[in-house]
This record gives structure tokens, C-alpha cells and sequence, in this order.
């Protein structure tokens, strides 16, 4: 991380404590990661977006519920700081299973999505205001 600035380390820590969240299905570290604010946003692949705080802690309490296993391996990590606001964007590489007797199944699949949070400073924290994960379809790198 050389030349990078504290800021950029901050968001980078908030980050990965997001799918640290996820992963651990710790609804409660999730809801903590947000600020609380109904201009809040959270897109998830496949679904309508939801707005505003109490929708999203709603969003994720299902997800966890429904989730027995996931992890991600993320790359593609691009982290920018403007004041006090920042987006990081990454591809996310998603493996998901069945869970049976507290241990994954077989049966894992995975899955490409590229997300995007921007993230807005809070007092000395930096918080999630926007999440957008859309999923990569197709083979193809497009860029324009």
C-alpha cells in the first residue's frame, strides 16, 4: 500500500470489514458498517433496490438467514478519496453452499459479481451509504 494515504487505508479497513459482515453473517457488524440515513442505498444482484436504513438491515437480515455459506475472494480492488467521500469498486469472486451439520455440502457454487460502495466519512468512521453489485454475465472483458 505504499504511497497511499491514511484515508485511502480507512476506507480499504471499512471495506474489508464489510465482507468480513458478510461472510460471518453478523448482522449486527453489518448494520454498523451503514450510516444511518434514509438516502441510504443497496442494490443486490437480481433484486430491486433497497432505500433508506431500516430497508437495508431488513435486506441483509434475510440474506444471512437464507445464506449458509459464503466467501469471497475479491479483486480488482480500486479504492478513491475525494474529502469526504469514497467509492471502492472490486470484482467479486463468490463461492456459496449448502450448509449441512454446521459444515458445507458438497454442493458449492460460484458465481462473478462486480460491486461498487461509496462510502461517506461519519465522524472519525467511514460508513457504507451506497452498495451496487450487478452480476458479470458474460465471459467478455468490455471496455470502453
Amino acid at each position: 500500500m505504499t504511497g497511499e494515504s491514511h484515508e485511502e487505508e480507512w476506507v480499504r479497513t471499512a471495506h474489508a470489514a464489510f465482507y468480513a459482515a458478510f461472510e460471518a453473517a453478523d448482522l449486527d457488524a453489518m448494520e454498523g458498517l451503514w450510516v444511518d440515513d434514509e438516502s441510504a442505498l443497496c442494490i443486490h444482484p437480481g433484486v430491486r433496490p433497497l432505500h433508506g436504513s431500516d430497508r437495508i438491515h431488513r435486506g441483509w437480515a434475510v440474506i444471512m438467514a437464507t445464506t449458509p455459506y459464503i466467501q469471497f475472494i475479491l479483486t480488482d480492488v480500486e479504492v478513491q478519496v475525494r474529502g469526504d467521500v469514497a467509492y471502492v469498486s472490486c470484482t467479486e469472486n463468490v463461492l456459496v453452499g449448502e450448509e449441512t451439520a454446521g459444515a458445507p455440502a458438497e454442493g458449492f457454487r460460484s458465481g462473478l459479481a462486480v460491486a461498487t460502495h461509496v462510502m461517506v466519512r461519519d465522524h472519525d468512521d467511514w460508513r457504507l451509504w451506497v452498495r451496487h453489485a450487478s452480476p458479470v454475465v458474460s465471459g467478455a472483458d468490455h471496455e470502453h
